[in-house]
């Protein structure tokens, strides 16, 4: 692999995710010192700036997107020097000569590309950088999701950057395995003992895992209607957690081992049968007290596209044997969560009598705030006359108490920080990607031949009704 890239070249640097987050998380490794001070940032994009007016661009959206305790005006000035920009048509391979000659004898120093533009351009922005002669082993790229609608597309995205960089040159993005308390779950497992004997199908009675939002479309229409709930969010986001929870223990913390039993589980996953999915769309309702309109309304058209998924799910080796996952996302939802429910099971035998005991639960709270609890049943005081009386209480750990001082880094940060020094743990592997998309497109071949059809909930609420039935007759209810 390449050493630490000396320039990074950002594609669509004018678009809302580079000022929302790229621009802004790049601040923060430089304002930190965590970047080389030589470390160059060539913006690209088809809009007709240049170097200054890209530099202007760039100062407004850290204006507008870093916190007021981070806005350092000396700081800012000093990062802004490290920027430039090339405008660049990025469906026009001819045009990418002008990005060479930017670059000038940094062209053969490592480099790292980021590409945050529509998927339909990434194979000809490849050809571009290839015929440029950036596409040696001293280049790493990043590619932005959607990698493709299904596993057809998937694969022709794929092929067409394997045709120019190598596996290990290629990073592909899931913004959530950037999070600190995404990799925390890694902690928690295999950094304490107290967990790991009982995370099996012995210990566990069920989990659950839950990405709720309560936005609706928010801009994404073109892009959201064409893929649904189950493309948005389950394909990448939800199973990357689920691979996650329920990996085997890698031999060790680095790339090759981590995905190596990620993609495991993935390909563990049982075909799902259509009676263990539901799907809905939200109607108008109140969300935090606002009244908002339905999905159609908001479309200005009618729409078979679900908002909502929930999946009862299994994963068929040893340790999951019988373990039931329930998957739960939806937008226009009560709450704007991301939750993992480990629901342990009964004690063996209970001491006391009839008295109610309910089994452990480990609640690991990614969003809005990271909070690890662990339900536990302790004695109320008092002096038991009548026998010991038990109650549930939450032994909590709220981490960003626990680590007072400690700045809490956007998953961006990380992710760019790796993508520079060329650490690809956190990213996502093609076999990883492509064993996901055969999964979801069987589920969406079982809805398209059962002729099923999002029902309607009201926004506000946490989705059809059929939702709860499909716990309900497990005898689980959903953590809400």
């Amino acid at each position: 692999m390449p050493g630490p890239a000396r320039t990074l070249i950002l594609f669509g640097a004018t678009g809302d995710l580079a000022r929302r987050m790229l621009l802004p998380s790049l601040f923060g490794l430089h304002a930190d010192g965590l970047i080389a001070p030589d470390l160059r940032i060539l913006g690209t994009a088809r809009s007709d700036e240049d170097g200054p007016s890209f530099r202007a661009m760039a100062g407004t959206a850290l204006d507008g997107h870093l916190p007021p305790g981070r806005r350092d005006a000396r700081s800012i000035a000093a990062f802004l020097e490290r920027l430039d920009y090339v405008p660049l048509d990025a469906a026009e391979p001819e045009s990418f000569g002008r990005l060479a000659e930017a670059l000038g004898t940094r062209g053969s120093d490592d480099i790292a590309i980021v590409l945050s533009t529509a998927p339909s351009l990434f194979e000809s922005t490849i050809a571009g950088l290839s015929r440029a002669g950036l596409g040696g082993a001293n280049v790493r790229l990043a590619l932005e999701k959607p990698l493709g609608s299904d596993l057809a597309s998937s694969r022709a995205i794929n092929d067409a950057v394997a045709r120019v960089f190598s596996e290990a040159q290629t990073f592909r993005i899931d913004h959530y395995l950037g999070k600190e308390s995404v990799q925390n779950l890694i902690a928690l497992r295999f950094g304490n003992a107290l967990f790991e004997p009982r995370w099996n199908a012995g210990g566990v009675d069920h989990v659950q895992i839950t990405v709720s939002e309560t936005v609706g479309l928010e801009g994404r229409v073109d892009f959201y209607d064409g893929a649904g709930a189950l493309r948005d969010m389950v394909q990448n986001h939800m199973l990357q957690l689920l691979a996650l929870v329920a990996m085997e223990p890698p031999a060790r913390f680095d790339a090759t081992a981590v995905r190596d039993e990620k993609v495991k589980v993935i390909r563990s996953l049982r075909p799902l049968v259509t009676a263990n999915s539901v799907i809905g769309q939200y109607r108008g309702g109140a969300v935090g007290g606002e009244i908002v309109p339905a999905y159609a309304d908001e479309l200005g058209r009618a729409s078979t596209a679900e908002t909502f998924v929930a999946l009862k799910v299994h994963i068929d080796n040893w340790r999951w044997n019988g373990v039931p996952f329930y998957l739960r996302t939806g937008k226009r939802l009560p709450a704007r969560q991301s939750e993992i429910i480990i629901q342990f099971r009964d004690v063996p035998h209970s001491i006391f009598g009839g008295r109610m005991l309910k089994a452990n639960k480990l609640i690991i709270r990614l969003q809005p705030e990271e909070n690890i609890r662990l339900q536990l049943m302790v004695k109320e005081p008092g002096l038991d006359r009548g026998g010991i009386v038990l109650r549930e209480v939450p032994l909590d750990i709220s981490l960003p108490e626990a680590f007072v001082g400690k700045r809490r880094r956007v998953a961006y940060e990380r992710l760019l920080l790796d993508l520079v020094e060329g650490d690809p743990t956190l990213f996502v592997r093609r076999d990883e990607v492509e064993a996901q998309w055969q999964w979801i497109d069987a589920i969406r071949a079982g809805w398209k031949a059962a002729g099923m059809v999002p029902g309607g909930y009201p926004a506000g609420t946490w989705g059809p009704s059929a939702a709860i039935a499909l716990t309900e007759r497990d005898g689980v209810s959903w953590q809400d």
